[in-house]
Formats: C-alpha cells, structure tokens, sequence
C-alpha cells in the first residue's frame, strides 16, 4: 500500500489556512491561527513548564511494535526549544510516551524527522502533542508539514448496513404511504411479502425497479405495502431473501416522541438544576451550569466562571450582562441568539399551530399544561410556552440596555473564550465567558421572536407578552439604524461563529411578526419593500438559521394577526407556500429512497435540512387539505427513521439501530462511562459530504491525497468525536419536535 494511505495526521500542511483537527491548550492568551499555509501559536511569556501550552491532534492510531516517522518544520520568533510528544493521554494523564523528543526552533524555517517503534498498547485515541511552554517571553511560533506515517494502512470504512430491505424502523401509520427500499441489482421486479408477528403474510407482490440511487451508489428497488392498514406490532417486510427490521403500523406512533424531542430542550437548559425526578436517569441529574460569578460562592460553583456577570470580549464594552438561562445550543456551553432564534421559533409555531390559530386540525392536549416534562408544570401555562420562555428570557438579556452604545441591537452570542475539553459537564466549566459583539442578524431574530411571542403569551402573562413587544420594537428600530454589523466569520474561539452578512431575509421576518402581532402600517410598509415580497422565500433548501424569509412566509401565510393581511398579499404567501412544497414533494416521490434532499444538500445538519422541508409541505397540507403534501412528509419521515443507505435511525432511542453517539460535551458517555448518553428524541446532524472533522475523514476516507468521498448517505459517522455529521443541536431538534407534533396529531 503506497506511504500516503498510512499518514495518521489530519490536515498537517494548513493549504486552505484552516485548523481543523487541531487544538490549543494553556489558556486565554494562547491564540492558535491559519495564515499562510501555515500553523501560528502565540504563546504567552511567563510559563513555567513545557506542557503548559500545547497544541496537538487527538485520535491517532498507534499500534505496538510498528514503526513510524515523524516530520514537520518549525519556526519561531526567537531561538526556543519545543518539546515533541507522540503518545497516549488517559483521564488527562499520560500513561505512556513512545516518542519524546525536545528540538530547538529558530526564526529560519527547519525541516525535523525522526523515527521510532511504539512501545505502548494498541489504541486509537493517541495524541500528537507539541508542548510551547516553559519560555519567559512571548513567543510566535509557526509549524507546516506535520506528518506522522506508520502503523496500520489506514483504510475507508465499510458500515454494516444490516439487512438490505430498508424500511421506517419506528413504523407507519395506519393510513399513510408504507414504502420501503430494497438493495438490489436484480433488473426485473422481484417478490415481496409483509408478515405479522405470528409470521402470517398479511400483504404480497413485486417492487418497482428503481436502478442507481445516485446518492448512495446503491441498486435499489421500492415496495408499496400501502395497502396494509391494519394495526399491529413486529410486522416484517421480506424481498430478496432478507427480512427488514421490524416496525408496527400503528395511529400513536410519534406520540411518545413528540414528547422526547421536547424533553430534549430541558435537559440542555442553562442555569438550572436538571432534576431527578425530570431527567431520563441518574446520569443526567447535574447541578445548575453558569449561574454565577467566581468570586461569590453562593451563586457559583467553582471553577465555573458563570453567567451572571459576564463582560464583552476585548475592545467590544466596558459592561457586563447578566445572560443566565436559555440553552446550550449543540455539543458545546455557548449561547447563540441567532441559532435561538429559529429554534424559538419553531417551538412557538409549534404551539401557534396547535392552539388553533392557524388551522383547526391540530392537537393541543399534548401541549397543554401538565403534557410535558418541565419543572414548571402545573402553572397555568401550557408547557411548550414553559420551554420556549427559558430562551426568550435570555435572548431578552442578550440585547443591549439604553445609555449603551448600539443600545437595543443584540448580542450575537456568549460562549467561552476556548474550547473546554470533552467530556465537560456545564457546571464544571473553567473557560472565562464572554459577550461577543452585537450584529443586525441577531437584533433582527430578537425582533422576530419578541414579537411572536408577544400575540402568544398575551392570554398567560400580560407583562410578559408586553415586555416582548417592547423588546421586539426596540431591537426593529436598532437594526433599522445599524443594518449592517455582521459577525465576523473568524470569531471562532471557544464557538461557532454563525456569520450571516445578508440579512434581507430577516428584516423580512422580524416584519412579519411585527406586522401579524400589530397589524401596524410600519412593518406592512418594510414587507412590501423587502426583496422578499414576491420573490421566493424558500430556495431549493428550504429555510435554516441563515435563511429564515420562509419563516415570515409560513406565518403570513396561516397566522390571523391582529389586522388581516391584504388579500393580494395573503393569496401569494399561500401561493408561494404551495409551490415550494410541490418542488420538495416532487423530490421526495423521485427518490428511491424518498429523501427530500437534493445533490448539494447533504450538508452540516442535513437531516434539518430534510424536516424543515417537510415543515414547508405539513403547511401546505394545513392550508388545502390535499393528503398528497401529508403523504410527502410521512415518507420523508421514513429517511430519518432507517429507511436510508446506512439503515440508521437518525434518532436516539428510535429505531432497532439508531444513532447512539452524537457529538455532545454534555451527552459524553462514548468517551466516559460516567457521563449520560444522548437523551431519547435527540436526532443527529446526518450525512455531510464536508466531513469537516478528521475522525470522519479518517475514518470514512482515510488520509490519502486525493481519496474519493464516500457517496453522500454514507458521509456519516455515529461517534461522538463527528462533530460534522453527527452533533446534536437545539435548532435541529426544533424542526423533529415539530414535524412529529405535525405526525402525531394525524
């Protein structure tokens, strides 16, 4: 096998000046870059050892007795010497080290190799380290080149897909589509059967050759079983001398899971205590994460630094907020008001829906007061409204007070200053909070789920519901004078950035809400000046926190506001819906599969990608009626729930094999046993042919230049190390909470 198939580092020569795979640790003042084709390391003065600053790659493969060789080259702002450390870190111990070299770096660039046998167990969790510290002065140090062949060839994985009938794991409803895939390359139809748990046939016949899915690669053929309506549980569907995992047709399907995608915003709650007698298990229980402030130990619990008091990064404020609550948005401890937002959002329209004010097909007992898992039950207050104000109230604290520079725009997130390692419970944080500088994007989302929220917690709370609208108005007239401060796509420490320098679209949808919960001239005037106003609001992917214009156009389409929308207006959102939900219907009846996905958008999140396409078509259906749309989104269900190239349920809990491992500090039980595992109801990313993070393209890849990707069902991986297809985030379980509401209430 050629050299390059046995290179176990990830991105060791930075050509796109990006540091994927790496990482810094020593602190706030070792800052880590791409610039240049090259690796820099600021390194602050003043430390005492060399492993107090590090930087290095996880999840090497290191095998006992091969032989391996290390290369890079090195430069430095002043003559130092750096330790050099391939070895194995346990318990954040080092158990062993089977190369330990110190090398002196000069400001002229050099090239160092060495060459060595390992000496320690076999693993797949080894470490490449080089350790910065122990120098008086601040030191600039620059690598390239980074290199570590040997061990074992490193090939492409192969999953065990299981049985190549492919089909809903969870099961179908009584008088929906009941379609499945069969792996095949077999030209012609071939036999099928459906069997009860008694292995009775209940249902017979041919399938439907479909040829190459281009998706996956796969020969494959689908089978209609539609005409099987009666309920039952175990039933079975045989073709090609395989028998399917097994699933029920039953009218209660996605009752419990309505209630699991919820839970799942509870349980990622900050600053407040995850109760026992509300979590899964033991294992989720956890005292209340970012509550207070270091210095008083009746608020905080050291070393976390809290949200209480927290201060804006260097040169942003001279202030501090006070932005406890809300949610830890994915597998991290930050806070984003943009990401918040739409999920927020779909919360509140979930509840919008169901409470009648957009159409009357809709269910609201388990919505109600009481229905949920939610320490606030038995308020008064329908729970889901219990939720979604845990983030309201924060993305409140998020804007910015009067007397303030920019006062009114929002924040566009808090999150630590670094990256806290994983496993890392929220309580246990260490990482220094920081405010990030405001942005329109976020001031605008503010202003939309303010004023949403103001028409729906007017009959529960009044000064709640009013204290929003102000809120709402205040942040529309802030972005007004300010509409173009976009986050920096660098802002990437400690967080995500969320950068969006369009912001169209939301100025389209904090209108929309502003106009539906007002009925006010003002924001009627904004909609019918946006770009939006008969342009299409949706695009080929549907909507997601960068692209929210479809919000404003599904709510103007069903919501009755306080002033009715012009006729002409109302007909073409209505229209406009329609005609989106027709392109993905069409997707979905195209594929062999029935995936709502189309080439390009098997992307970070794509199986949010795929629900908020079935959200679009769940409207439609609400607005006419027509079961073709409600048909689309169940089969569109059916991707999520196994029936897909990898046979996987994307949803924790759900389905014979389903996803177990998503990327989470808080959910870390793949990495340590002592932490709990993802909740039922938490869905992951899904397939992304970007396999942005190395323990994907390394294992799904492999390290060698110019390998082929997998085809995009297979670019997924479930291990909690793939933050790129498989993490969990508030957003995404926003749109598998509503579209299973949707399903449920069928």
């Amino acid at each position: 096998m050629a050299q390059e198939s046995r290179e176990q580092v990830f991105n060791g020569c930075f050509n796109d000046n990006d540091t994927a795979g790496w990482f810094a640790a020593g602190g706030a003042g070792v800052q880590m870059s791409a610039v240049d084709g090259k690796l820099r390391v600021q390194v602050p003065g003043g430390t005492s050892n060399k492993f107090d600053v590090i930087v290095g790659q996880n999840d090497i493969a290191l095998r006992n007795g091969k032989e391996y060789t290390l290369s890079f080259t090195a430069s430095a702002s002043e003559p130092v010497t750096v330790g050099v450390r391939a070895q194995v870190q346990v318990d954040h111990t080092f158990p062993g080290t089977f190369e330990n070299s110190d090398v002196n770096v000069t400001p002229s660039q050099q090239q160092h190799q060495f060459t060595f046998v390992c000496t320690l167990d076999n693993t797949d969790n080894g470490q490449l380290a080089f350790q910065f510290g122990g120098h008086p002065n601040d030191c600039t140090f620059f690598l390239d080149d980074v290199s570590l062949v040997g061990g074992d060839p490193v090939r492409p994985s192969v999953p065990d897909t299981g049985p190549r009938v492919r089909v809903n794991q969870v099961g179908y409803l009584p008088f929906g589509p009941k379609r499945a895939t069969v792996v095949t390359d077999a030209p012609e139809p071939i036999p099928w059967r459906v069997t009860d748990s008694a292995g009775n046939r209940v249902a017979s016949d041919s399938s439907t050759p479909r040829g190459e899915d281009p998706s996956s690669g796969q020969k494959v053929h689908t089978v209609d079983f539609s005409d099987l309506t009666q309920p039952g549980i175990g039933y079975k569907l045989s073709a090609a001398g395989e028998d399917s995992i097994p699933f029920d047709i039953s009218d209660s399907l996605y009752d419990r899971l309505r209630s699991d995608a919820l839970h799942f915003f509870y349980l990622q709650r900050s600053g407040i205590d995850i109760r026992a007698d509300l979590a899964p298990g033991p294992k989720y229980v956890r005292p209340a994460g970012h509550i207070g402030v270091p210095h008083d130990p009746h608020d905080g619990v050291p070393p976390n630094q809290g949200d209480k008091d927290v201060p804006c990064q260097p040169a942003v404020c001279d202030y501090t907020l006070d932005v406890q609550g809300g949610w830890y948005d994915a597998g991290d401890h930050g806070k984003y008001v943009v990401n918040g937002g739409i999920a927020v959002y779909q919360l509140l329209s979930q509840f919008e829906r169901a409470m009648h004010r957009t159409v009357n097909g809709a269910v609201p007992e388990a919505l109600r007061d009481g229905g949920l898992r939610v320490p606030e039950r038995g308020n008064g207050v329908p729970d889901i409204l219990d939720e979604a104000r845990w983030a309201l109230e924060f993305l409140l604290r998020m804007q910015i007070p009067a007397g303030m520079p920019f006062a009114g725009m929002a924040h566009h997130k808090v999150h630590d200053d670094k990256w806290t390692d994983l496993p890392c419970a929220p309580h246990a944080d260490p990482q220094r909070r920081e405010l990030h500088p405001p942005s329109t994007a976020a001031t605008l989302n503010l202003a939309a789920v303010a004023a949403q929220a103001a028409r729906l917690y007017d009959r529960f709370d009044n000064a709640f519901a009013d204290g929003c609208l102000a809120a709402a108005r205040t942040a529309w007239t802030a972005a007004q004078a300010h509409p173009a401060m976009f986050a920096s796509p660098e802002d990437s420490s400690g967080g995500g950035p969320y950068d969006d320098d369009n912001v169209d679209d939301e100025f389209y949808w904090a209108a929309a809400e502003l106009f539906l919960t007002t009925g006010e001239d003002t924001y009627l005037d904004a909609l019918r000046v946006s770009p939006y106003r008969t342009g299409d609001a949706f695009g080929t992917s549907g909507f997601d926190w960068k692209y929210v214009a479809g919000l404003g156009r599904l709510d103007l389409a069903t919501v009755t506001g306080s002033k009715p929308l012009p006729d002409a207006d109302r007909d073409f959102a209505r229209a406009s819906v329609r005609a989106a939900a027709d392109r993905y219907l069409a997707a979905v009846r195209d594929h062999p599969y029935g995936v709502p996905l189309t080439d390009g958008e098997y992307i970070w999140g794509s199986n949010s990608v795929a629900l908020n396409k079935l959200v679009v078509m769940a409207t439609a259906f609400d607005l006419t009626g027509d079961t073709m749309y409600r048909d689309g989104v169940l089969e569109g269900l059916d991707y999520i729930f196994g029936r897909n190239a990898l046979n996987q349920s994307y949803v924790t809990g759900y389905g014979e094999q389903h996803s177990k491992n998503q990327h989470s500090r808080i959910y870390a039980h793949q990495r340590d046993p002592n932490f709990p595992p993802p909740p039922p109801g938490a869905i992951a990313g899904g397939p992304n042919t970007g396999l942005q993070d190395p323990k994907a393209r390394k294992t799904l890849v492999g390290t060698q230049k110019g390998a082929p990707l997998p085809k995009p069902q297979f670019c997924y991986l479930d291990d909690i190390m793939s933050w790129s297809t498989n993490e969990v985030a508030i957003n995404w379980n926003a749109a598998l909470s509503w579209v299973t509401s949707f399903a449920a209430d069928l």
